[in-house]
């Protein structure tokens, strides 16, 4: 049997998966570029109300790249139906709330669809009855509704069941990424509390309009349903990185003595108390400045145990980027319909580039 591309190109030579993007900011915008070398893949609009708000008719003038024959729509409706389109990249919100009447909108049209929104990854954790009308409304009309991302949705929980393949059996999983949050634009600042005071972000935290990393229930209840175990409580704590030195990045700048990340960590607990994931997630901005490394690392205790290492991180937004776009084959050739999450695919994969 042959790989995931050699199927889809024997079962499907020549066909082009037409693609819409929704949002432009940089993850989206991320996603547009790296689709525009992508075998088999064909951009045929991009929703964005600020792009047109400025009078852009080509999404690649809007990039700044050139005209590359690809229109920006204000509206989703003027761009999204299966006569139009097989799947939306949809990368604006974060939370299962803010995005379920874009998403519906769009398994109504009768189109996949592909979202970075991080409760999404596994919304049926924290939003369940959300979730069960999204897998009604997908199955109804044929189509697959997928969330990732590189975490959620591969490093710190698709990867980590990847590597549980290779135990006899497996007793505890203790994970940690340490990422820069450099790359990322404007809402994932607000949402870490990157440039705030200390104690403006602990008045965040207790507001929540600073959540810190945003899917470590979904990461851990992703890991347990895949290995079977039934936790029962889940606890996170919130901590603020302080900053000794100055820090920039295009859409925000940290004085000394502000924030410049934050230290997040989940836990998942069985019924008897035992601590069976944690997952340890401190990010900043330019973590380099005080001299701080980044890595991806996961340790697996069991029989064998497994401690993997990969320095430095996987970047944050190339590998957001990334992923959900190597998931458009794997969604639009997808058997099954519904809301899934990536337990549902095969290995995730890269997609080739054009001739």
């Amino acid at each position: 049997m042959g790989n995931l591309h050699d199927i889809y190109e024997d079962q499907h030579e020549g066909d082009k998966i037409r693609v819409v993007q929704w949002g432009t900011g940089a993850m989206g915008s991320g996603m547009i570029k790296m689709m525009l070398h992508k075998k088999d893949i064909e951009l045929v609009g991009v929703i964005s109300k600020r792009a047109a708000a400025a009078g852009f008719k080509d999404i690649g003038e809007f990039l700044g790249i050139g005209k590359i024959g690809v229109p920006v729509y204000s509206e989703p409706d003027e761009i999204i139906n299966a006569e139009k389109c097989d799947i939306v990249l949809h990368a604006t919100k974060s939370f299962v709330k803010e995005v379920f009447d874009d998403l519906k909108f769009i398994a109504e049209k009768g189109v996949d669809c592909i979202t970075i929104a991080e409760e999404m990854a596994y919304a049926w954790q924290q939003q369940p009855e959300l979730a069960e009308k999204l897998d009604e409304i997908a199955s109804e009309n044929s189509t697959v509704i997928l969330g990732t991302g590189i975490n959620p949705g591969f490093v710190l929980d698709s990867l980590i069941v990847m590597l549980t393949g290779a135990c006899i059996k497996v007793d505890r999983i203790e994970a940690m990424r340490v990422n820069d949050l450099s790359p990322f634009g404007k809402t994932v600042m607000e949402t870490q509390g990157v440039g705030t005071t200390v104690e403006q972000f602990n008045e965040g935290i207790k507001k929540g309009t600073i959540v810190g990393h945003i899917g470590f229930p979904e990461s851990i209840r992703m890991i347990a349903d895949a290995l079977g175990w039934e936790i029962t409580r889940i606890e996170q704590t919130r901590e603020p990185i302080i900053s000794k030195v100055y820090r920039e990045t295009p859409v925000v700048k940290v004085q000394p003595g502000m924030v410049a990340g934050c230290k997040h960590i989940g836990i998942g607990y069985d019924s008897k108390g035992n601590e069976k994931i944690k997952l340890i997630h401190p990010q900043q901005i330019h973590p380099h400045l005080e001299g701080v490394e980044t890595g991806d690392y996961i340790n697996i205790y069991g029989d064998p145990e497994i401690h993997f290492a990969n320095k430095p991180e996987i970047p944050g937004g190339k590998g957001t980027i990334a992923t959900a776009v190597n998931m458009i084959p794997a969604v639009y050739y997808s058997e099954k319909a519904g809301l899934l999450s990536m337990l549902d695919f095969e290995i995730p994969r890269s997609i080739p580039d054009k001739d």
